[in-house]
């Protein structure tokens, strides 16, 4: 694979700074250009290489960015591509100090990804006072765009506004009027379930309740009993990774999604779904910006995807090629990596690539991707592998983002 280096770097807590560049430094010494060579214009995925969140980003994404480097394999400037990997072990102070030390040692032009909103939000800071561009492509909190933006953070992915605008209202208006949140204990899940509580409100609904799981939680038991006992018609889970596939299993086995109470998963992704089974997870409601199997230019995408990786891709690896493309045509067409210039270039250019049809990024940085509204087939309803969903809605990406008169981004001019 052209241009492709990864490295990871101890994730221990409490790293001092000294042995956190020397590690980053040999982690990514294959990177270093031979003399005489043009100095490689370097992205870096930054994420959750090995824990909970690995599975729907992570190597994936690492992929899905390579994948975009291959089609600049003349270079972009002059210079040829290269993409880092790290593993922040989801921790925000490690994410920030992986950051630096890729701008310090490496001179690296972009970070992709980050797997959690306390990481990105993290990282946001760093890449705002070092002015280089961030590319949010799994963090979901609407906070990245709001009150904490920055003229060079760029959300490719929808945020917890959007995913709890298309479920939130949806579900209520059909009915689900009395919602119970099973919520990760960290700012993504606080700000999910804060957006959905809005919508639900807003359609007419009530939340009944909420309780509060921690990131990496293994047994639901508790918290499903009290969703179980108040009656919510609606029991959503706000929350990612393997924390939602163990609350839909165990969720299962308890009985709920049968009967008078629904489950929405108000992020979760195709790798869950597979995980879980179709007999376990058909019915679920959930928000997507991407399905693998939307049309042919999504299944052409998907076909080079897993010929590095056996599944299909999810929403957030699309979204670190997308990132990353668009990135890559924004600084060929600045005509230099200066990352003010390069900003403002990605806001000119509309985002255009297998799954987005000349999209644009408004001023606090939001890209505004469809978001389609599914549900999980049963198995009887499944034609062929990763044949997973049924697309019941679609909401045009501007309707779907918060409205900039509501933004507390400083970077919107109302």
């Amino acid at each position: 694979m052209a241009g492709s280096v990864s490295g990871s770097v101890e994730a221990a807590k409490g790293l001092s700074r000294r042995r956190l560049i020397a590690a980053s430094a040999a982690a990514g010494a294959l990177a270093m250009p031979a003399r005489g060579q043009a100095k490689p214009l370097r992205i870096g995925v930054l994420g959750d290489q090995s824990g909970p969140y690995a599975d729907f980003s992570g190597p994936g994404s690492v992929i899905a960015a390579q994948l975009a480097a291959e089609e600049f394999k003349d270079g972009v400037l002059g210079r040829p591509v290269e993409i880092l990997s790290g593993d922040h072990g989801n921790k925000p102070d490690l994410a920030s100090a992986m950051a630096r030390s890729w701008i310090d040692t490496k001179d690296v032009e972009a970070v992709v990804e980050c797997s959690t909103s306390g990481c990105a939000l993290a990282v946001q800071q760093v890449m705002r006072e070092r002015a280089r561009i961030f590319l949010i492509t799994v963090a979901g909190s609407s906070d990245l765009t709001g009150k904490n933006c920055s003229p060079f953070g760029f959300h490719f992915n929808c945020d917890t506004y959007e995913l709890a605008r298309s479920t939130g209202l949806a579900l209520t208006r059909l009915g689900g009027d009395s919602w119970f949140f099973i919520t990760v204990d960290y700012a993504f899940g606080h700000a999910l379930q804060r957006d959905a509580a809005r919508f639900v409100q807003e359609a007419g609904g009530k939340v009944l309740g909420s309780v509060l799981h921690p990131l990496g939680a293994s047994d639901f038991a508790s918290y499903l009993t009290e969703a179980q006992a108040s009656g919510a018609k609606v029991v959503a889970f706000a929350n990612a990774g393997a924390d939602t596939q163990n609350a839909i299993k165990q969720a299962r086995e308890f009985g709920l999604g049968q009967g008078n109470q629904r489950l929405a998963a108000l992020l979760t992704f195709i790798t869950d779904i597979r995980s879980v089974g179709l007999q376990t997870a058909q019915g679920l409601v959930l928000s997507n910006t991407f399905y693998w199997d939307l049309d042919d230019n999504t299944r052409a995408w998907t076909k080079r995807f897993r010929a590095h990786k056996n599944a299909p891709p999810t929403m957030d690896q699309a979204a670190a090629y997308c990132s990353v493309r668009h990135f890559l045509r924004a600084t060929q067409a600045a005509g230099t990596s200066d990352s003010p210039k390069v900003a403002a270039t990605m806001r000119d250019l509309p985002v255009s690539d297998m799954y987005n049809d000349n999209v644009r990024i408004r001023p606090d940085g939001r890209v505004l991707s469809k978001v389609y509204l599914v549900t999980v087939k049963s198995p009887a309803e499944s034609a062929y592998a990763d044949d997973a969903y049924r697309v019941i809605a679609s909401t045009d990406g501007a309707e779907a983002a918060r409205p900039l008169s509501e933004s507390e981004c400083p970077l919107v001019h109302r």
